[in-house]
């Protein structure tokens, strides 16, 4: 290959430009915008559609311009297209959603949730520390029963009220 690594360089990025705008851009005056509505639906509309597609076609004139024979301008065009392609890739993609800024406040306390102390005991003293009073048909389904622990469905107090 007779082309410097600086040459190189410059006709990927010419490549990749040039392809960016056919397939991603407006142009100065929605001259690109017309193009492609002009296109439509067929061969070059959908050649339009697609970057790595029209990169190969972009790369090919910088490929028989800048290469010296026909195997160099074959590796060439492909080098190019590869090129541009990667930088394609590189770019962050308009359609992926940016991650949202979120800064959550602390809020104040309602009330409605218990708040521990120091000491580890919810605050509302000892009769909240074991929890509230479950019903006796909540506790043994309403027919009696064992309550599951051993207790026999007794309250906290033992008096089986």
């Amino acid at each position: 290959m007779s082309l410097s690594l600086p040459a190189l360089l410059v006709a990927v990025l010419a490549t990749w430009r040039v392809t960016h705008l056919l397939q991603a851009e407006d142009g100065p005056g929605d001259v690109i915008v017309r193009l492609r509505r002009a296109a439509g639906a067929g061969f070059f509309g959908s050649l339009l559609d697609c970057f790595y597609c029209l990169s190969l076609w972009v790369a090919a004139p910088f490929a028989l311009l800048a290469g010296s024979g026909w195997l160099d301008r074959g590796m060439l065009w492909l080098a190019l297209s590869g090129g541009a392609c990667l930088l394609e890739r590189l770019q962050p993609s308009p359609l992926a959603p940016l991650a949202p800024i979120f800064i959550e406040d602390k809020e104040e306390s309602d009330g409605l949730l218990r708040q521990q102390t120091s000491a580890g005991i919810p605050a509302g003293g000892p009769a909240s520390e074991s929890g509230p009073a479950e019903p006796a048909a909540a506790i043994d389904g309403g027919d009696g029963g064992e309550r599951g622990d051993g207790s026999g469905g007794e309250g906290p107090s033992g008096s089986g009220l």
